[in-house]
């Protein structure tokens, strides 16, 4: 992680879709910002603070997926006095229906009036099984 090369959000909130690669019943979500001792300005203040995330199947429409519904699996803080590595594992874990796009919320930041920044967001857990075509065809 280079200082300076993130996620930038407008704003000290904002929030990040992104699209798994395949349907994932989720056990965790990390996030990473820098330290500030390397922090270009030795300041962390566009570190995000609290934090929420949803899941769904297909955001067609904003906020809303294929089954008309958004579902809250956390929230969290992110501390910038901690590791700069943070897990947040889910209550219910892994969470029994899989999912195809994780949206990041951030509420708030540090302190930062004019941007956020978001390093690196990892989500954890199992690839949810895919029938076969053999399968249906009998």
């Amino acid at each position: 992680v280079s200082p300076g090369s993130c996620w930038p959000l407008q704003g000290p909130q904002g929030q990040v879709v992104i699209r798994l690669p395949a349907r994932v019943h989720l056990t965790a979500v990390s996030v990473q910002h820098v330290y500030k001792e390397v922090s270009c300005s030795a300041d962390v203040t566009s570190a995000p603070r609290d934090i929420a995330v949803f899941v769904s199947l297909c955001w067609a429409l904003p906020g809303v997926d294929a089954d008309g519904e958004e579902t809250l699996l956390v929230t969290f803080t992110y501390e910038v006095e901690k590791e700069a590595i943070q897990t947040f594992p889910l209550k219910t874990a892994p969470f029994p229906r899989a999912f195809s796009y994780v949206k990041l919320l951030v509420k708030s930041n540090w302190g930062n009036p004019w941007y956020t920044c978001i390093y690196h967001v990892q989500v954890h857990g199992k690839r949810a099984k895919t029938e076969s075509l053999e399968s249906k065809q009998r």
